[in-house]
């Protein structure tokens, strides 16, 4: 690493965080002892996106927050569960080891988070992800997820 005072690149490291955008790291010049801060960030690997219509588009984060912003109007979580289940739903996505992922298996993804977090937030992710044209649709899928949780507390 160059000093960022006398351009030699004798330098040592004097104190690294971590913070969520990737690593903070202290430097001091061995040269000239000027002291100076460096960001590093994590490098994600390359995602394409294959949207509905066959055009492939690069992962985007943002447009998953935007997504579940707008499933929890008025509902949302405190920051940093927010971040949370976002970091939860990017990582379940690179895990799955791939280069091309569906916009149609993102959905389910996210969904499958949002259903067990809170169930309106979830009916109304789904209602644009399956592009619910009706009432009818929409209760249909309400009635499911009553159904499984009356399962569900029935086995408990």
């Amino acid at each position: 690493m160059l000093c960022s005072k006398c351009k030699k690149g004798d330098t040592k490291v004097v104190d690294s965080r971590e913070n969520e955008d990737g690593v903070r790291r202290r430097r001091e010049c061995l040269s000239c002892g000027h002291r100076f801060t460096t960001h590093e960030r994590f490098d994600s690997p390359r995602l394409l996106v294959k949207k509905r219509d066959g055009s492939l588009e690069n992962f985007n984060r943002k447009k998953i927050e935007q997504g579940v912003v707008k499933s929890f109007e008025k509902r949302l979580p405190n920051e940093n569960k927010f971040r949370e289940l976002i970091d939860d739903i990017e990582q379940k996505i690179f895990s799955l080891n791939e280069n091309l992922v569906s916009t149609s298996t993102i959905g389910k993804i996210v969904s499958k988070k949002l259903k067990g977090i809170d169930e309106v937030a979830y009916l109304r992710f789904i209602s644009v992800y399956k592009s619910f044209s009706s009432a009818k649709s929409f209760a249909s899928e309400a009635k499911k997820l009553i159904r499984r949780k009356n399962v569900a507390s029935q086995r408990d």
